[in-house]
């Protein structure tokens, strides 16, 4: 717990002085997106029986956890490429679980604080979700899965250009496909298989059922879970290899 505490202690005060900036680029762009499409035709144009900002918004829930979680990917490269604290990480007697503990945990407070400000945004524009017990336990995997896939994908770049590039072709399209802006159900059904196998279209459905107060569907759950499990073995496994 000792090592776990310390990574993570480090991250926080990161995140603490840099506060100001977080916060200003998690309100920007879902704020854009409610401006764009839930303002401007969230009135009009209804989903499953729902405006499309009220439709809109869990989606951005799902798309922005993901993205604030996998953004711990960008402080771990510095961390490596520049400021050489994982040679300190490798040096200290702080075991591969603990390093990889301490990251995600990081990660799934930075998705916390994001969150926290699309409610926040959806309240300004009249739309306030149900939050329960099962919302929290998607947001909560979401989270999770992709924190650990920051780590598991920072410790396979070797630059920042390399990190880019995977984010161009793993995190952005899942964001638009996932779900997020559109239900999946009204794409084609060769269209729909592939986005099934993505951990967001799974977070999407079931923060988006809790909200409505729809029962949840417990294949979402078992998804994310597995793919929680699967991801954060491998980043484990990455970072061991890195150490060595």
């Amino acid at each position: 717990m000792n090592g776990i505490g310390a990574v993570y202690l480090r991250e926080l005060r990161i995140l603490k002085r840099r506060a100001g900036r977080h916060l200003l680029g998690m309100t920007v762009s879902p704020l854009l997106y409610l401006i764009a499409f839930g303002a401007a035709m969230g009135g009009a144009t209804r989903v499953d029986g729902h405006t499309y900002l009220e439709f809109l918004l869990p989606g951005l829930v799902a798309m922005t956890c993901m993205t604030q979680s996998y953004g711990a990917a960008t402080e771990i490269n510095i961390a490596r490429f520049y400021l050489h604290v994982f040679e300190e990480f490798q040096s200290a007697p702080i075991s591969s679980a603990a390093y990889v503990a301490g990251e995600v945990l990081a990660g799934m407070t930075r998705a916390a604080f994001g969150v926290a400000v699309i409610l926040l945004l959806g309240a300004a524009f009249g739309v306030t979700l149900r939050v329960g017990p099962w919302f929290f336990l998607a947001v909560a995997l979401d989270a999770w899965v992709f924190a650990s896939l920051a780590v598991l994908l920072a410790m396979l770049v070797k630059s920042h250009a390399s990190q880019s590039l995977l984010t161009a072709f793993v995190i952005t399209p899942m964001a638009f496909l996932g779900g997020t802006f559109f239900p999946v159900e009204h794409l084609p059904e060769w269209a729909q298989v592939p986005l099934y196998l993505l951990p967001l279209t799974h977070a999407a459905h079931a923060i988006r059922a809790d909200a409505f107060g729809h029962p949840p569907n417990p294949a979402d759950f078992f998804v994310l879970s597995g793919a929680g499990v699967l991801v954060f073995g491998v980043a484990l496994r990455s970072v061991g290899r890195a150490r060595d």
